[in-house]
Parts: C-alpha cells; sequence; structure tokens
C-alpha cells in the first residue's frame, strides 16, 4: 500500500470530447486516466498521465502473471487489471503486486467489500498500490475507508465534469491539516449554558478530535472521550465539544454551528498530527451545563472557546498529551487550527472583514 490517495478516471467520453474532459479533470486535481488503445494520444494530448494495454501507456497494463513477467523484463512500469471472483484471483493480484507492479486495478461482482478487505489486507506492505473500480461517485468514501487503510485509489467511469467533482470533493476530506500551537491566555468559569455532545458513528483514536471554536478562523482541537476515568467508562465515539454557537470545521472545508448538526451529518476528525478523516454523526446531545472560557493567544490575535468545566474534556499539546480542560493554566500550549480568512457566509470562507471577540 502507498500513502497518497488518488482518483483515477476511465474515459466514457466520444473521442471528440476526450481532450477537454481530461483537462477540465485535471484542474480538479486528477492526474491519471485509464482508457483504451485509440484513446492514449487524447490524453496524452491534454497533458493526462494514461493506464492502457497499448505500448504508448506511462503504466502498460497487464491481466496475466506471464504478461507481468515480460513486463518486468522490458522494465517496463505495469499494472495488473483483475476481475475478484474468488480468493484463487486476489492471492494472483496478491503475487503479481509483490512482483513489482505499479498498481492492482480490482473490479469486483455482488461482493464488493470484503474481496477488497482482503486485498488491502495481503498488500499493505507492499508499495503496489490498489485501485479499486466505483461504480458511481458516491461510492468513493467507502472505497477509502476499507479496513480503515483504505485503497490507494479509486477508478471512476464517467464522461460528466460533475461526477469528478464530487469524488474529488471525497478525497479531499481526507487532507491533512495544518495545525498550531497556541498558548493559553485566560482559563476561567463563567457561568452556565447550553452545549452539546457529539456522538459519532466512529472510534476515535486517542490523539483524535474535532476541530471548534468561538471563530470560524481559529479552531480548538478538542479530543474525544477515549480515556474515560475512575467515574466514567470510555466513551470513544464522544467528542463534548462546546457551546452550541460554537463553529465545527466540516469535511468539505465547510463549518457549521454546533447547534445545527444532527444525525447523519459529517463532521471532521483530527489528530494531533493533522491527518484527518471523514466521521458520521449518530446523535447530537445538548444540555445546559457549567461553562469555562479558554483563550489563546495568535500573535496579535486572540482565539477562544467556551468547553464544559468537566475532568473528561481535554485539549491536545504539540506532542499529543491530553490537557484536561479542569487542568488547563495559563502558559500551556495546545493545538488549533488558524486561517487568514476572516469571514463565513453560511458556513462558507469569505474573504471579508470581520471582526470577532
Amino acid at each position: 500500500m502507498t500513502e497518497s490517495k488518488e482518483i483515477i478516471v476511465q474515459i466514457r467520453s466520444s473521442q471528440d470530447r476526450i481532450t477537454p474532459f481530461v483537462r477540465k479533470s485535471m484542474k480538479e486535481g486528477v492526474k491519471l486516466f485509464l482508457c483504451r488503445k485509440n484513446e492514449v494520444e487524447y490524453v496524452k494530448k491534454a497533458g493526462g498521465k494514461v493506464i492502457s494495454d497499448s505500448d504508448d501507456a506511462d503504466i502498460v497494463l497487464v491481466s496475466t502473471r506471464d504478461d507481468a513477467i515480460s513486463k518486468k523484463r522490458g522494465n517496463r512500469v505495469f499494472a495488473l487489471r483483475i476481475k475478484a471472483e474468488s480468493n484463487k484471483d486476489i492471492e494472483t493480484a496478491i503475487s503479481i503486486s509483490k512482483m513489482g507492479a505499479k498498481a492492482v486495478i480490482v473490479e469486483t461482482g455482488d461482493w464488493k467489500i470484503i474481496p477488497l478487505e482482503n486485498l488491502v489486507a495481503g498488500t499493505h506492505k507492499v508499495k503496489t498500490s490498489i485501485y479499486a473500480v466505483a461504480d458511481s461517485a458516491q461510492q468513493v468514501p467507502t472505497m477509502f475507508s476499507i479496513l480503515e487503510l483504505g485503497v490507494d485509489g479509486v477508478v471512476l467511469a464517467t464522461d460528466n465534469i460533475a461526477d469528478v467533482k464530487q469524488a474529488m470533493k471525497s478525497l479531499s476530506a481526507r487532507r491533512r491539516i495544518e495545525l498550531t500551537s497556541a498558548k493559553v491566555i485566560e482559563v476561567r468559569n463563567v457561568g452556565v449554558g447550553d452545549r452539546v455532545c457529539l456522538d459519532t458513528a466512529s472510534i476515535l483514536n486517542k490523539g483524535e478530535g474535532i476541530l471548534v471554536g468561538s471563530q470560524a478562523k481559529n479552531l480548538f482541537l478538542v479530543h474525544n472521550e477515549s480515556s474515560g476515568s475512575k467515574f466514567t467508562s470510555p466513551r470513544p465515539f464522544r467528542v463534548n465539544a462546546g457551546s452550541i454557537h460554537s463553529y465545527v470545521l466540516l469535511p468539505d472545508g465547510k463549518t457549521k454551528y454546533l447547534s445545527e448538526l444532527e444525525s447523519g451529518d459529517e463532521v471532521l476528525a483530527v489528530d494531533f498530527k493533522g491527518n484527518s478523516r471523514t466521521v458520521l454523526v449518530g446523535r447530537v446531545k445538548i444540555e445546559r451545563r457549567p461553562l469555562m472560557l479558554i483563550k489563546v493567544s495568535l500573535g496579535e490575535g486572540v482565539g477562544s472557546i467556551l468547553l464544559q468545566n468537566a475532568e473528561t474534556i481535554p485539549l491536545i499539546d504539540t506532542d499529543g498529551k491530553l490537557i484536561p480542560v479542569t487542568e488547563l493554566k495559563v502558559g500551556d500550549n495546545v493545538l488549533i487550527k488558524t486561517s487568514v480568512t476572516s469571514g463565513r457566509h453560511f458556513g462558507v470562507a469569505v474573504n471579508e472583514f470581520v471582526l470577532e471577540k
């Protein structure tokens, strides 16, 4: 398995539309295109990289072990395309990946997930990329989450740029988030308010939380409740996220107020290294609780958040150490995400003058 994730577009356009479609797709971030022999020149004319059974392809498709041996002897970059209908097919794919295949493109039948899980498990220590064929853009997020590792790429057959945009949106939701250390300048009790407990449909790991804040341009990494305490059981699916007015970051880069979230929505889970993934909201629980105001300094600016005054709610420092808000003190450093964008209009970042205090 490789560390990068990508969308591969399989050409479905008529020849006269291939070149403009490839150019549009490349503007969305697609780099690799799967096509037939007679389509290669049109993809290359647009500047795309090609996977095909043509000798002119950047990555030459093979379908058998003998083909793979021949391409390897000829020092060609090759990829296997296989339909996974049995465990024998999975074993063949694993064997050829270990021969040095650049990628394995897997088509599945009615059983879509289990064959891919077996292939991901069998190749996770190999440099070969695993590309799954999706029937639609809606399947892309599922493919990227298989066995948590996910496949390295999804092949989407389409001639519709809207499908490409939707698939790339799923990919961008797994982007790396830049986190910054900010120094705490104030911690104090401020009275009672309504706060949101966010229960997700995922097990959140140690060091992982969601990004929340009173200002959209300064979002605190609030940790989940996986640690528990001597009085409470661990709830690794839960983030006690703070006051209802707070912004929360979504997978598409937009924000919502915590009070707007409901079951079935998606939020972005982020760990202290900046790795992100999409998680599903299972339940939103709003209750009245005592709140704490936490402020941090950001150059000449200040960021703030209101969190429940409870031992089970930690922020995170740069080393991944958890600091319960009840132990937080002036001078501590915590992780936040900052943005140069000043304002939000219905959750969308806009560059305009906005003063938030």
